[in-house]
């Protein structure tokens, strides 16, 4: 018989269009790495979280709605974040203007994720990323600095 205890793979929280909704966002997220002993690349996890989650908030949730946070823990120790919102299906990633403020989270997910992207949904779409264990195979930046674009984008 095997005693080992069986960890719940998926996590899954929503979260209103609130500005403590990224603080609360990351530390469900930092709750579900310590639940899964995976403590590898969580500083970035988190910051991507958090990333994600300000963008959502952003320009994905419109007034009155929310963003949904899955966290999926793949037996081959691959962890995928995704962040479902019901904005529009336009996303960009292109490096800021030295002089902004802002506009640097897409590409700070693209520096520290193996993989990421944007999946449609209706109404919406989804921004993912993923990050390969530290003790897996050799992290590849699929991602990096690429321009990602969905939607009706100009």
């Amino acid at each position: 018989m095997n005693d080992e205890p069986q960890l719940p793979y998926l996590r899954e929280a929503f979260y209103r269009r609130d500005r403590r909704s990224v603080s609360a966002a990351r530390e469900f997220t930092r709750q579900a790495l310590t639940d899964w002993a995976r403590a590898d690349g969580a500083d970035d996890v988190l910051l991507c979280v958090s990333e994600l989650a300000t963008n959502a908030l952003t320009h994905g949730v419109p007034p009155g709605r929310g963003f949904r946070l899955h966290l999926f823990l793949h037996t081959d120790g691959v962890l995928r974040v995704e962040l479902h919102d019901s904005g529009d299906g336009c996303v960009r990633l292109s490096p800021p203007d030295p002089d902004d403020e802002g506009g640097r989270g897409l590409v700070l997910v693209a520096a520290l994720a193996d993989k990421w992207g944007v999946s449609e949904r209706s109404p919406g779409k989804t921004v993912w990323c993923e990050f390969v264990p530290a003790a897996g195979p050799c992290r590849i930046h699929y991602g990096k600095l690429r321009i990602a674009t969905l939607g009706n984008c100009t």
